[in-house]
C-alpha cells in the first residue's frame, strides 16, 4: 500500500531503485548451519534521494535471526545501501528462494527473491594408494586427496592423523581454502609399532559452522607384493694371489625401485680390497647392475653374501644368498703365481717310475 507521503515523482523516483547484489556467507549451506546474507540496494536515480523505513529478509526455510531494518535510511542519488542479516536453516537438501522486502516511506514496497543452496555433500577424503601390507617399526608412505565436491569454497581445511602406537609425519597437515570442485594431494608416512586402525580426520568450516570427514584404514603388518625385490645371479668364482673374487648381476624382481643397493660379503669370510662393499646404486623394477666383490675365508666352502637396499621411504633391508666357493684355492680355475703344483708332481712320479722300470728291466737282461 503506497505511504502518505507518495506522490507521483516519489513513486517514479523508487522505481528506479533496485537490488544490484546479493551474496551469502556461506556460499552454500549445511542443514544447521547459521550465515549471513548481505543485500545491497542501488539508487539509480541522478538527482533524487530515497528514503526507505523498513527491511525484512527470510521465509519459513531460511530464517532469519536478526532484527529487521526498522530506521530510516536515506539513499543518496547513484548511491548503494547494503542490508545484512543473520540467518539459518534447518531446511533438507534443495534450492530456496527467500523474499527480501523493503518499504519506502513515499512510495510502495519492493520485493526481491534470491536463490540460495542446501546440500549435505561433505568434502571426500580419498586414499590414491598406499602399501599392501605395513611393517613393524618401518616408514611407509600414504598418498591421499581432499576434494570440495561443493558448489562454494571451504576454508580453514585440515587434515590430522593419529592412532594407537602410530607415529605420523606430519601428524596436521593445513590445507587451507579449498575451492568448489577443487582437490589437493596430501601425503602422509606412518611407522606402527602395532597392527591398529589409523585415524584420519578431515576439519574444515563452511563460512563459521565447524564440519568434519573421518576414515579409518587398517593398519596390518604383512608382505607388500610391491616392495623391491633383489637377487643375485651369474655368480662366478675365481681366486687371485690367495683372495677369492665373486662377480654376478643383481636383479630387481620387484615392483618398486631398490635405492643405494650394495653388496658384500659376511663372516666367516674376511673382506679384502679392492672390493669389500661394492656400491650397485639404483635399480628400477626389472632393471639389473654387475658386482664384485673380494674376501678370504677360514676355509669355510658356503659364504653368505649379503645384499642391502632401501625402499622410497628410506627403510633399509637385507637379503642374504650363500656362495660357493672352493675348498682348496689350488683347484679354482683362478690364475696363480707359478704352474699348478699337483699335475707337475704327477708327471714327476710317472717320470720316475718309468725309469725305475726300464732300469731293472736292463739288469734283468744282462743276467
Amino acid at each position: 500500500m503506497a505511504s502518505a507521503y507518495a506522490t507521483p515523482e516519489s513513486i517514479v523516483a523508487a522505481s528506479k531503485v533496485y537490488v544490484s547484489n546479493v551474496s551469502y556467507d556461506p556460499g552454500t549451506f549445511f542443514t544447521g548451519d547459521d550465515g549471513t546474507v548481505t543485500i545491497s540496494v542501488t539508487n539509480g536515480n541522478t538527482n533524487d534521494s530515497t528514503v526507505v523505513n523498513h527491511a525484512t529478509f527470510g521465509d519459513d526455510n531460511i530464517r532469519s535471526t536478526s532484527a529487521p531494518y526498522d530506521s530510516t535510511v536515506h539513499i543518496g542519488p547513484l548511491q548503494t545501501q547494503k542490508f545484512v542479516f543473520s540467518v539459518t536453516t534447518d531446511a533438507p537438501d534443495g534450492t530456496y528462494y527467500p523474499t527480501f522486502s523493503m518499504t519506502f516511506r513515499d512510495a510502495d514496497n519492493l520485493y526481491y527473491r534470491q536463490m540460495v543452496l542446501v546440500e549435505n555433500r561433505p568434502l571426500v577424503l580419498t586414499v590414491i594408494d598406499k602399501p599392501d601390507a605395513f611393517e613393524q617399526e618401518k616408514k611407509k608412505t600414504i598418498y591421499l586427496q581432499v576434494a570440495n565436491p561443493r558448489d562454494a569454497e571451504v576454508t580453514n581445511v585440515a587434515l590430522e592423523v593419529a592412532g594407537d602406537g602410530i607415529t605420523a609425519t606430519p601428524s596436521r597437515t593445513f590445507i587451507g581454502m579449498l575451492a568448489p570442485q577443487a582437490k589437493v594431494p596430501v601425503n602422509i608416512s606412518i611407522t606402527p609399532d602395532k597392527e591398529t586402525p589409523l585415524h584420519l580426520t578431515l576439519t574444515y568450516d563452511n563460512g563459521n559452522n565447524p564440519h568434519q570427514t573421518s576414515m579409518d584404514i587398517p593398519i596390518t603388518f604383512g608382505v607388500d607384493k610391491k616392495q623391491s625385490y633383489p637377487v643375485m645371479s651369474n655368480i662366478k668364482v675365481t681366486t687371485e694371489g690367495g683372495i677369492f673374487h665373486v662377480t654376478g648381476d643383481i636383479n630387481n624382481a620387484g615392483l618398486d625401485t631398490a635405492n643405494t643397493v650394495t653388496v658384500t660379503s659376511l663372516s666367516p669370510a674376511i673382506p679384502q680390497d679392492p672390493y669389500k662393499t661394492y656400491v650397485v646404486g639404483a635399480l628400477k623394477a626389472d632393471d639389473f647392475g654387475g658386482f664384485e666383490i673380494s674376501f678370504d675365508t677360514d676355509g669355510s666352502t658356503s659364504i653368505p653374501v649379503q645384499v642391502s637396499f632401501r625402499d622410497t621411504d628410506g627403510n633399509l633391508y637385507h637379503t642374504v644368498q650363500n656362495v660357493t666357493v672352493p675348498s682348496s684355492r689350488l683347484n679354482t680355475t683362478a690364475a696363480s703365481n707359478g704352474p699348478p703344483i699337483i699335475p707337475i708332481l704327477a708327471a714327476l712320479i710317472l717320470i720316475a717310475a718309468i725309469a725305475g722300470g726300464w732300469y731293472f728291466y736292463i739288469r734283468k737282461s744282462k743276467k
